[in-house]
């Protein structure tokens, strides 16, 4: 690991070292009265699959690439779970211990659906998949001081959005030369504004994978199969409604490719995981998640 530009070496769980870590700098900050950002982390659950006590499992994956497909259990991730659970929970009460948990924002988040042995339901599909359960995350924001508690929200979100609240929350704006993609959260959350539409566009290099939300209709593209799925009332993605909505479909797309033109061109050499489908089919431990039943599938 790292400490600043400083190479280091601990010994323990990756989770709890970083718990240990966040507690330290919660109490430092708190003691000496400073604002402070913390950006925490944890990359449990997570390959390795890895559980507190699995030091054989670790000396057994020591010089091997850790995106290991022979190990882990279900039982190894519920403990990698508790694990995590433990240190979320340290972080929370150093915050109480310091005096500045009414008015400090966590946020608790993932950066992509569950992979291998996590339960995406009611959603099909896992980690690198623009299916909902590849895209789907926890997001949790916790701020006595100005949010309600017990509140659940409807506003579709992205984590790009996180950047424009926390700057509106600490009384700012982005820089008008690097506008964020975001949108700022704070109006929904503080003062209960009403759910907007959003427009939120994936392309995942691998299997060519495309898909656009505009408000309750997602259009999906995976090779040369397309779907249209209403993920409100089918967030298990199974009707798939191109045919009986093909205006809505052809307008997805087009804003798709609207959206497409604006980015920069994948090539050759642009970065993708390029899994086939068998690969996949190691990946998650199963055969390749697609909605279905669509003869174009086959």
């Amino acid at each position: 690991m790292w400490d600043e530009d400083t190479q280091i070496s601990q010994e323990g769980y990756s989770t709890d070292l970083f718990g240990d870590r966040a507690v330290k700098v919660i109490g430092d900050y708190a003691l000496a009265g400073r604002s402070f950002l913390l950006s925490l982390h944890f990359n449990a659950p997570h390959w390795p699959w890895e559980a507190p006590g699995d030091q054989a499992e670790s000396e057994r994956l020591r010089g091997r690439n850790p995106r290991h497909f022979d190990g882990g259990s279900q039982e190894t991730y519920r403990r990698m779970i508790a694990a995590l659970d433990v240190q979320v929970g340290r972080v929370l009460q150093a915050l109480e211990d310091g005096g500045i948990a009414r008015d400090t924002i966590v946020i608790f988040t993932s950066d992509n659906g569950g992979e291998r042995y996590s339960d995406t339901w009611p959603f099909s599909g896992k980690k690198t998949e623009l299916l909902e359960g590849g895209l789907r995350i926890p997001a949790i924001i916790c701020w006595p001081g100005r949010i309600a508690a017990g509140r659940v929200s409807e506003q579709v979100t992205a984590n790009m959005d996180w950047l424009p609240t926390l700057l509106a929350a600490a009384g700012t704006v982005p820089d008008p030369a690097y506008p964020p993609d975001g949108m700022n959260l704070l109006p929904h959350l503080t003062q209960e504004a009403p759910a907007v539409e959003r427009k939120l566009f994936w392309r995942y290099k691998s299997l060519w994978q495309r898909a656009a939300r505009v408000g309750n209709w997602k259009y999906l593209k995976i090779l040369d199969s397309t779907f249209l799925f209403n993920v409100v009332d089918d967030p298990l993605e199974r009707a798939n409604q191109k045919e009986r909505h093909q205006d809505i479909y052809e307008r997805l797309i087009d804003e798709w490719n609207a959206w497409n033109a604006t980015m920069l061109p994948e090539t050759s050499t642009s970065y993708t995981e390029n899994f086939t489908g068998a690969q996949i089919a190691d990946h998650i431990g199963t055969k390749p998640v697609t909605p279905d039943p669509d003869p174009e599938l086959r």
